[in-house]
């Protein structure tokens, strides 16, 4: 029987699960947003305000949780890179990806308890927990206070520079999420990765 390893304590499930939750919120009320159409709406303007700007305030609170857990549990190792041999790393794994995958071969950084992610989830975690999220909540609440913002940057408004940077940082978290989720599904079994984030034991 494969070892089991408990790599997902209960505050880091909680902590995912509300963020998928305000996630999946934030995207639908920010299409609906951005397409709104009195002739075709997706959502209700006055309630897609709402919602998006309550899930936002919800998301960035948990991210905080985040920060501070994984800072005060250990949980932030699985996160560290190491520049030396990086490259070589990232085409190795890619070329698991794209090929030996599908091949039957075996992943060339397995799970074990000390490295929870393989480098290229590290590089692709690191840049959205530490860059896109940031910036995705700090143009968020720029955009809720927007008295804050600098009316003119380079004679362009501050408030449409503001929604375009939390925009184009949207829709690369989004490809992160579909990705995330296609990857999910190349575990041991289809399903085995969905059941971690669930029962916090990685097979």
């Amino acid at each position: 029987m494969a070892e089991k390893l408990y790599l997902y304590p209960i505050w880091l499930r909680i902590w995912h699960a509300i963020n998928a939750l305000m996630f999946l919120v934030l995207l639908a009320t920010g299409i609906s947003l951005q397409y709104s159409n009195p002739d075709f709406v997706i959502i209700r303007f006055d309630y897609a305000v709402t919602y998006h700007n309550l899930a936002g305030i919800i998301l960035s609170f948990n991210y905080l949780i985040f920060l501070f857990g994984n800072f005060s549990t250990g949980n932030n190792r699985f996160y560290k890179l190491q520049l030396k041999g990086l490259i070589e790393k990232l085409i190795k794994q890619a070329n698991y990806y794209l090929t030996g995958t599908f091949k039957g071969e075996h992943t060339p950084f397995p799970v074990n308890k000390n490295r929870k992610f393989n480098p290229l989830q590290k590089v692709a975690y690191v840049a959205t927990m530490y860059v896109l999220i940031p910036v995705m909540i700090i143009t968020g609440i720029a955009l809720l206070f927007p008295e804050t913002i600098i009316e003119n940057v380079f004679n362009l408004s501050g408030i449409y520079l503001t929604a375009l940077l939390h925009g184009i940082v949207s829709v690369f978290l989004l490809l992160f999420l579909v990705i995330h989720l296609y990857f999910s599904t190349m575990g041991k079994t289809p399903s085995s990765n969905f059941k971690s984030i669930v029962n916090g034991y990685h097979e």
